[in-house]
């Protein structure tokens, strides 16, 4: 059995990597159900340094910023992620996460070797998906998200929405040390609310669990540098290395070769490092 992904925050800044098996994902890289360019972007993902992968099969484009996106049938999900997870696991030794927010998804998911689930609505949306975690023993991502975006101090705000979700999941069985939360970034919040959160990462640490932070080619970057979402490279490798001094424990990227280099960096400085 794996070891808890807690067990191994701390020493370095743990490397997530995005495969989209989507035809309309936001960042512009989506492979639709092709199992073959899936592993082939794993394969690489693993030789430049990558520690988790994640594999979703629906596109989480606010509606509110791209119009006409609509929601897609648990089968047709089940369809674009699961073959992809059960070629990567039994193909590459890494850990892989099924990003969904229904449990008959992440049910299946797991059954192919998906240990982690990364729900970004934190069981709101489907009240199974907490038996399916506890009942499998898995990690899982809780998301900060919202249907009704209305804040007064933002930061104060989200941490207490993670606590209240992060409560319910361990009331629900799912135990501590499963556990990582997501501030959100791009999830209900403004451009300016998302550099507040960045800026202020840190206070998320009085929660007391690992932090995964999700900001790459995301549209506050392209608000702030008014450049496409094919442009945001720079941009992502300063959130990142932000992210790395406030105390990020996991970074989710789609240019893992390059983020890899970040990281490597941010962690030098942050984390310590020697020559001999």
């Amino acid at each position: 059995m794996l070891s808890r992904i807690s067990q191994i925050c701390g020493s370095k800044t743990l490397i997530m990597g995005v495969i989209n098996a989507t035809p309309d994902s936001f960042s512009g890289d989506g492979i639709d159900i092709d199992v073959d360019a899936a592993l082939m972007q794993a394969n690489h993902f693993v030789k430049n340094g990558v520690d988790l992968i994640d594999v979703g099969g629906e596109s989480s484009r606010p509606p509110s910023i791209y119009k006409g996106v609509k929601p897609i049938s648990v089968q047709d999900e089940i369809d674009r992620v699961v073959p992809i997870i059960e070629t990567i696991t039994s193909e590459l030794d890494v850990r892989v996460s099924v990003d969904t927010f229904k449990s008959k998804v992440a049910l299946e998911a797991i059954k192919k070797g998906a240990s982690i689930v990364n729900d970004i609505w934190s069981f709101e949306k489907d009240a199974d998906m907490a038996n399916v975690v506890k009942n499998a023993d898995v990690d899982v991502i809780l998301m900060h998200n919202t249907d009704n975006p209305k804040y007064g101090d933002v930061v104060e705000d989200c941490i207490r929405g993670l606590k209240m979700v992060v409560d319910r999941a361990v009331k629900f069985g799912v135990k501590q040390d499963r556990i990582i939360i997501d501030p959100g970034i791009g999830f209900a919040k403004t451009p300016t609310q998302n550099l507040e959160i960045l800026r202020r990462l840190s206070e998320f640490k009085v929660l007391g669990f690992p932090i995964l932070v999700g900001t790459s080619r995301k549209s506050t970057i392209g608000a702030v540098l008014g450049l496409p979402v094919d442009q945001r490279l720079e941009g992502t490798a300063a959130t990142v290395a932000i992210c790395i001094t406030k105390g990020a424990d996991i970074v989710r990227v789609h240019d893992v070769a390059e983020m890899s280099r970040v990281v490597k960096m941010s962690d030098a400085i942050v984390r310590g490092w020697s020559d001999k």
